[in-house]
């Protein structure tokens, strides 16, 4: 006879970890992030490693400081840091960097409680933190090593992004030969990354598959044009955004509708913000807002436990 035993949930386990979830989705940006350094050169390589090493430093400090268990063998900080850096430009300077990193690391997360608590992705409010406050620094494109041949500069060679100009080909957008952050334009390289974490189950495509389409709808119909349509698909940080930031644990929607109901509200935003804001990029404040309203949107979607109640339907 065979005894029955009874555990409470959950009952379906596996040796995944925090530390093997961040350490995958930083593996998935390694591309985009060779392509940038072969298109923007030394500085951007620099940049990222910069941002990484001084996000986990702020990580530890502030652990330290608050007296708490250490977390940065989690690699939560340094996903971090190199998401921030992979949207900034690459002409940032190393301070305004450092900056951006203590917000998100100090502020957006650990004043929150540290990892599972932050309200808002924290490489997100920080990039748009200093695009407000800092929108010189934040604006100052260079065109890549690639486009700009002999004559590339970190000093000379100043261009527009794609969203911006509106002349770039798609297949300099594909290939990432455009001006713009430094892990954004090669749309090759995160559409890779992006494929390789949803094939591993590490993110639901659910969210990306509905923040892409509804800008390619809402672009198909408000301009007619497959061209503009593929065009605001792939410039700008809308594959960063939608495979990379969209898809946060944290906060984003945990319930399959909340997230189809999250990808299209920043789909929607993002398209309305290209389209009729005085910002050329919205993926960054699309996301930020849909951060804010996840609870309500978890709360709405949550299943009911079965057998249970609300206290209306027990009066």
């Amino acid at each position: 006879m065979k005894l029955l035993h009874i555990a409470t949930s959950p009952h379906i386990r596996d040796d995944i970890s925090t530390q093997k979830i961040m350490l995958l989705v930083i593996g998935a940006l390694l591309p985009a992030a060779v392509a940038g350094t072969i298109h923007f050169g030394w500085r951007a390589l620099l940049l990222m490693v910069f941002c990484t090493a001084f996000s986990m430093a702020c990580e530890g400090l502030c652990r330290q400081a608050m007296k708490r268990e250490q977390t940065i063998a989690d690699g939560s900080a340094a996903l971090t840091g190199l998401l921030l850096a992979m949207n900034l430009p690459v002409t940032l300077p190393l301070w305004q960097a450092a900056l951006g990193c203590f917000i998100a690391i100090v502020i957006v997360k650990q004043l929150f409680g540290g990892l599972g608590q932050n309200f808002a992705n924290p490489a997100i409010t920080a990039r748009i933190v200093l695009m407000v406050s800092l929108t010189p620094s934040m604006t100052n494109w260079i065109l890549p090593k690639t486009a700009a041949g002999d004559a590339f500069s970190y000093d000379a060679v100043s261009s527009a992004t794609p969203l911006v100009s509106g002349t770039a080909s798609l297949n300099d957008l594909f290939w990432g030969s455009t001006g713009g952050c430094l892990g954004e334009t090669c749309a090759a390289a995160l559409l890779f990354g992006g494929l390789f974490l949803v094939f591993l189950g590490i993110i639901s495509p659910v969210t990306p598959l509905a923040f892409l389409g509804t800008v390619a709808a809402a672009v198909l119909i408000a301009t007619g044009s497959v061209h503009d349509m593929v065009y605001q698909l792939l410039s700008g940080g809308l594959l960063l955004g939608a495979f990379f930031m969209a898809t946060d644990y944290v906060t984003t929607p945990i319930t399959a509708k909340g997230k189809l109901i999250f990808g299209i509200g920043c789909g929607l935003l993002t398209f309305l913000i290209r389209f009729y804001g005085s910002f050329p990029e919205g993926v960054s404040l699309a996301i930020l807002l849909m951060n804010i309203l996840t609870p309500y949107i978890d709360k709405l979607t949550m299943p009911r436990p079965f057998g249970a109640v609300s206290q209306k339907e027990a009066k």
